[in-house]
């Protein structure tokens, strides 16, 4: 697949064979993204799919989940916060991604937090091109909501 600038969001998504899910409402005491100025922010998003969180995205890494299933449910997780976004502007050609947050639900001894997290980095280089290079954290966490095994927040700068 090529990454011409002249090529969609859309059109890359589809030829990787995925769609943007329906963005979820919250569970909690919050909102799914908030804007400001020209920056939005958009809250921690699961590896939820159809049916949940898969049972392949849930538990510690390091302690049962192997690095291929965490990198699977990073992107699966940044597949709904790129429908967040969607949500959010209209148009995922409108977005330049500023900083993303990923969080790694893992053993204590686990050390390739990074490794985990660049499933949800490759999904944003792959579907929004030069506009998906950002800043990072990644971190291991003792614990997520769901016992899912990763959770990706992200920053976007709307381009008007």
């Amino acid at each position: 697949m090529s990454n011409s600038t002249n090529e969609t969001p859309a059109a890359r998504l589809a030829a990787l064979g995925l769609a943007l899910p329906q963005a979820a409402a919250p569970v909690a005491n919050y909102v799914p993204y908030v804007r400001t100025g020209n920056l939005l922010f958009v809250s921690g998003q699961l590896p939820v799919g159809p049916g949940g969180v898969d049972a392949a995205h849930k538990g510690k890494l390091g302690a049962g989940v192997s690095l291929e299933d965490g990198q699977a449910a990073a992107r699966q997780a940044a597949l709904n916060v790129l429908a967040q976004a969607n949500a959010a502007v209209g148009d995922l050609a409108r977005l330049k991604a500023v900083r993303i947050g990923g969080y790694v639900n893992c053993a204590p001894d686990f050390g390739p937090v990074p490794q985990v997290v660049n499933g949800a980095s490759d999904l944003f280089a792959a579907v929004l091109g030069e506009n998906g290079k950002h800043a990072r954290f990644a971190v291991g966490v003792a614990q997520l909501p769901l016992d899912a095994a990763v959770e990706v927040e992200g920053i976007f700068e709307i381009i008007d």
